[in-house]
């Protein structure tokens, strides 16, 4: 990150579907015309809110707090970019094993994390070796961990139960962007990212970020509304009680919120970041970080409230900064 902060139906099918949703149509009227005049669908609705059997809201209360980061040691944040399924490509070229292997040119996103903990007082390991995450003691070295656009199943069962322990001990969880798309048929994970699960999205287009409250630290200093550049995910099931800290304006998309599979959008209230306190830890969360210049020097309108936005998200669920506000 820079310096700036930096079937059609059968027809005896279409008929009965016509003549009961609208009774006073004439019998010759055809299942194509009473579609075409159709009311596009409003926002989407109904998308759950499971009990995922935690602690999990806006209650401090909520959290651990045993002891298992002591300031005086500083803040460390451990970056995993995992892909088991499509890779965005600012994530570039998969990285080789181990802990913090060396990067290419392409690795952009990464490579903005190191840069925005070294002129921001945190340290940042970085990895896609899934043995890097193998146990609950290994994490706890670390004030939080960031899911950058993982993909699929990243985990596998020895990372999944280590994760879990070490948010119950109090640690910080980050997902940004594609962390959404991550580890779908696991419950307590979907809980972790606020009861969200990425569904699908439109065209990657500009539209308008409002920020939501300037009270936490992720929002201090941002603009009521911003421009920015992304692909708008449309989330099922949607957060639930959560703080919702930025939206996107709907009627800003010039081409429209409609996903590719047919989610028609969430309508006056479209979040695309919020916080929770978690089953013990602190999680921070972002839809928003698809475009590759939003993470390199390449000028994008509105990128310097994106690496602001995220900088506050970071240093809250550190415990540099105070969380979810």
């Amino acid at each position: 990150m820079r310096s700036k902060l930096s079937v059609a139906a059968a027809t005896g099918a279409a008929f009965l579907l016509l003549t009961a949703t609208a009774p006073g149509s004439a019998a010759s009227l055809s299942a194509t015309s009473a579609t075409s005049s159709a009311a596009p669908p409003g926002p989407a609705q109904n998308l759950g809110d499971p009990d995922y059997g935690v602690c999990r809201g806006t209650d401090p209360r909520c959290y651990h707090d045993w002891g298992n980061f002591d300031p005086a040691k500083g803040y460390k944040l451990l970056v995993y970019s995992r892909t088991a399924g499509p890779r965005h490509a600012h994530l570039g070229t998969p990285l080789g094993p181990g802990l913090n292997p060396p990067l290419n040119d392409d690795n952009v996103a990464v490579k903005a994390m190191i840069e925005m903990g070294r002129e921001n007082g945190f340290s940042v390991d970085y990895t896609e070796d899934v043995t890097q995450l193998s146990s609950a003691g290994r994490l706890l070295a670390y004030n939080a961990v960031m899911f950058l656009s993982t993909t699929r199943d990243a985990l596998d069962d020895a990372a999944q139960t280590a994760l879990r322990q070490y948010v119950r001990a109090g640690g910080g969880f980050a997902g940004v962007h594609n962390a959404f798309g991550t580890e779908y048929n696991w419950p307590w994970y979907e809980g972790l990212l606020g009861n969200a699960n990425f569904y699908d999205h439109g065209a990657n287009q500009p539209g308008t970020v409002v920020t939501v409250g300037r009270r936490d630290v992720s929002t201090q200093g941002l603009p009521r509304t911003w421009a920015f550049t992304d692909e708008w995910y449309n989330l099922v099931p949607a957060p639930t009680r959560v703080r919702v800290l930025a939206e996107v304006d709907e009627r800003t998309l010039p081409r429209g919120v409609r996903g590719n599979l047919g989610h028609p959008g969430h309508g006056e209230h479209h979040p695309v970041s919020w916080c929770q306190y978690y089953d013990g830890g602190r999680a921070w969360l972002t839809t928003l970080g698809h475009d590759v210049k939003a993470w390199t020097a390449e000028p994008m309108e509105g990128d310097e409230h994106f690496t602001r936005h995220l900088l506050g998200g970071v240093k809250s669920v550190l415990g540099m900064a105070p969380f979810c506000r």
